[in-house]
């Protein structure tokens, strides 16, 4: 049954601005964000994306506005928020020299687990992924993919109610990409709320009941992908992206590539 609840407010940023060294990089963003939404939060390098979720997650301090999760103002000092929130990094360091046993028994202490609740939950999870028999493995032998794996376990092992994915799908087989895809679905539809963050605009696309598009630090649109295709003369999200960002150039600089690599071949 979908629990999605959009009288629910989970999160809000209010006029939420940031500066790095004199540079503008957030301007006032104004976003209310409800209880069972995916949205996929997507931008150009540079626009703003990580510096947002950073602020979010109690990471970067410094901005002006405020930021409210779970109906609470983060910059009151209180870090409760953070046991109800789950995060992938893009670029995640893994403790390699831990099995994965022992990082996730960890990672679900430190969300204040119980660690043998956390360890029997872990080694189930896993074996969803047919990784069972890695459990007492050390992960500096591990694929990128199965790496990657345990990264998205370790961000829902306590359950969280807010989940922020940023490229969670990297390095990981099309079954997989097919079951984390029906994973987030069937947890939205339980009332769980993502932050979804990719530059593959194709499942973005798919996954996202709401579109939120970031360029020079403004939100520049913000709907369902259905209520952007009705914007917009394009077609596609990738279209679209281009269409708002500026970024028509991508076929020049393709033909370009290619006659550089044809020169002088065969």
């Amino acid at each position: 049954m979908n629990v999605a609840n959009q009288e629910e407010k989970i999160l809000s940023l209010t006029n939420l601005s940031m500066s790095y060294g004199g540079d503008l990089v957030l301007r006032w963003i104004d976003l209310d964000v409800y209880r069972g939404q995916i949205i996929g939060y997507i931008g150009p390098n540079g626009a703003g994306k990580s510096t947002t979720v950073k602020i979010m997650l109690g990471l970067v301090e410094g901005y002006n506005g405020t930021v409210e999760i779970f109906g609470q103002d983060i910059g009151n000092g209180d870090p409760s928020y953070k046991r109800k929130i789950g995060y992938v990094p893009e670029n995640a360091e893994v403790y390699d020299n831990l099995t994965a046993c022992e990082y996730l028994t960890f990672t679900g202490e430190m969300y204040g687990m119980d660690a043998e609740k956390a360890e029997r939950k872990a080694l189930l999870l896993l074996d969803k992924f047919d990784m069972r028999g890695v459990f007492h493995t050390k992960i500096s032998s591990f694929s990128k993919g199965m790496k990657q794996k345990v990264l998205i376990i370790s961000s829902l092992l306590h359950d969280p109610d807010l989940l922020f994915l940023d490229e969670p799908l990297s390095g990981l087989d099309a079954n997989s990409v097919m079951i984390i895809k029906e994973i987030l679905a069937q947890l939205a539809a339980e009332g769980k709320t993502i932050f979804y963050s990719s530059h593959i605009m194709e499942v973005v696309e798919k996954i996202s009941s709401r579109i939120v598009l970031l360029a020079d630090g403004k939100i520049v649109a913000d709907g369902t992908f259905a209520e952007l295709q009705a914007k917009n003369e394009e077609g596609t999200l990738e279209e679209i992206f281009n269409q708002l960002t500026g970024f028509n150039e991508h076929r020049e600089i393709a033909k370009s590539f290619v006659s550089i690599v044809r020169e002088g071949g065969s």
